[in-house]
């Protein structure tokens, strides 16, 4: 299928490729691969600039997860921060949901030490080396990008009041606007003390002493211990066969064993292969699908150390086979968890011409996270502690030292054990979604990666209605009415709720690239 949609972008090819949602943030990682750097250094580089670049969905205290392919051997790195010791439940007892802003949403930043851990075990060029570009941004300032001007503005008149965050983003007393140069010393003597100490400032130094100050200073737990003990893992990844490629994900605590366990559904689905991806019954499969996977992500997935049922479970052939019999053709379904026997985010994504590929995701959750920034630092706060559930005894309830559930997931395709396609699409709930959506169109319905993030995207919500852009069919979206879907026609351009793909398909000749026309970025390469 060549399908092609209005977009006025197409695929990049090239031997070098990095691909990110900002231009500035892809030529950093440009840079390095320029600099003999590798496809490792190129993301941690964009990454890095990415903090200072676009921090309405990402910063210096985020979380981050990543899959390399090091040309020979895949691997996964859960670079999550687990809750403050001083999150006992009886903290967040009586509340109806886990707050969303300020101190108690705040768990351990992880990102800082995935840049650690990866370039220390795959990088090329010296750590300090990937942070010039971002001190050099920070330092000398940058013209605001549209998008980014919008959800600037949007953050700012909800987190004006929170801890810092005025200080530090609202120069002047307001969001930057659109073309507006946005300058931050405090960001570039922060990333350069990260630099110089190799991670160690932010753990254990001066900068999480400043952390632990101001989070004391103003209710919260976060303590010297807390951010000491803190270690990414290298988790592996999870694998599900479909189509003749093996889909990679991060294994729990996040949620990509959800878009696993959708494609497995749709595997067990008759002539899925022949149906339109574009057409009524061929998305209504796929929401179906999605929705079934959603009932059991929230029921089971957690801290893996906390889950009653494993994820090879949750991926059995037998109870996917089951939970797809559940489908039907005619209508759309309310689902319930099963019971399978028991046994606001950036992403990017670079490849070299050694074969080494690296997907990559970091993220402060709802656009700036907590709200908290630690003054002259900088440093926004993740607010991934909101990912808990208040409520006792559930898997995913909140504790001390655990890891909550997450939303931000990097995937990672291969065949015949050699990589194929690093991609991700960011936006919250929407990631296992576009994971699904990306591998049917590319892997099964061979779009390339450009046409497949250009075209329009479904997305089924927490209340069990389906939004879709307003690029999709008005033929299709009566379709998917009259079988019952609760369906809302969504621009998506106002609050970016269809998210943000980035793609690299390896081809014979090196890479084809994509990068999503909803977000500011782009592709670039050699």
């Amino acid at each position: 299928m060549t399908q092609e949609y209005p977009t006025y972008r197409r695929s990049l090819s090239a031997r070098n490729v990095v691909a990110t949602s900002h231009p500035l943030a892809s030529q950093a990682g440009l840079r390095m691969l320029l600099n003999g750097g590798n496809a490792i250094d190129a993301a941690l580089a964009a990454a890095i600039a990415l903090t200072v670049l676009e921090p309405t969905s990402n910063g210096i205290g985020s979380d981050a997860f990543a899959i390399v392919w090091d040309g020979k051997e895949l691997h996964g790195l859960n670079a999550s921060g687990r809750s403050p010791a001083g999150w006992t439940p009886e903290r967040f007892a009586g509340l109806d949901q886990m707050p969303r802003r300020g101190w108690d949403s705040v768990t351990v930043p992880g990102a800082v030490s995935a840049w650690v851990a990866l370039s220390a075990r795959f990088g090329k060029l010296e750590f300090a080396t990937l942070f010039g570009p971002a001190i050099e941004y920070a330092r000398d300032g940058y013209a605001v990008t549209p998008i980014i001007a919008t959800s600037w503005q949007r953050a700012a008149t909800l987190l004006a009041d929170e801890p810092g965050f005025a200080e530090a983003f609202m120069p002047g007393g307001r969001a930057p606007r659109a073309g507006e140069l946005f300058q931050s010393a405090a960001m570039a003597e922060t990333l350069s003390e990260i630099a110089d100490s190799g991670g160690e400032a932010f753990y254990r130094g001066s900068l999480a002493k400043k952390m632990v100050e101001f989070s004391s200073r103003h209710g919260g737990a976060m303590s010297m211990e807390d951010l000491d003990s803190h270690r990414p893992n290298w988790c592996g990844t999870i694998a599900k066969e479909w189509n003749g490629f093996d889909i990679h994900e991060i294994p729990p605590n996040g949620q990509g064993i959800a878009a696993l366990m959708a494609l497995g559904i749709l595997e067990e689905i008759g002539a899925f292969q022949e149906l339109d991806p574009d057409g009524v019954q061929g998305i209504h499969v796929q929401v179906e699908a999605m929705k079934l996977a959603f009932a059991d992500l929230h029921e089971y997935v957690a801290d893996p150390g906390h889950m009653s049922v494993a994820p090879k479970d949750l991926l059995d052939r037998d109870y996917l086979r089951q939970r797809a019999s559940m489908i039907d053709m005619a209508t759309a379904s309310e689902f319930r968890y099963g019971t399978p026997s028991k046994a606001g985010t950036v992403y990017l994504t670079a490849a070299d011409s050694s074969g080494a590929m690296v997907s990559f995701i970091q993220s402060n959750y709802m656009g700036f996270g907590s709200g908290i920034v630690v003054p002259q630092t900088g440093i926004s706060l993740q607010n991934r502690g909101c990912g808990f559930r208040s409520t006792p005894g559930h898997a995913n309830s909140v504790g001390p030292r655990k890891r909550p559930f997450h939303t931000i997931i990097p995937c990672f395709a291969m065949k015949n054990g050699r990589p194929v396609m690093s991609f991700g699409v960011m936006g919250g709930p929407m990631q296992a979604q576009g994971h699904l959506q990306m591998c049917v169109r590319v892997l099964m319905h061979g779009q390339t990666p450009q046409a497949a993030s250009d075209a329009p995207r479904w997305q089924v919500m927490d209340d069990g209605s389906l939004t879709v852009e307003d690029s999709m069919s008005p033929e299709v979206v009566r379709g998917l009415s009259d079988l019952g879907h609760r369906v809302v026609v969504d621009p998506g351009y106002a609050n970016q709720s269809f998210g943000g793909a980035q793609l690299i398909l390896r081809t014979q000749n090196g890479y084809l690239a994509g990068s999503d026309h909803r977000k500011d970025g782009m592709a670039v390469g050699f």
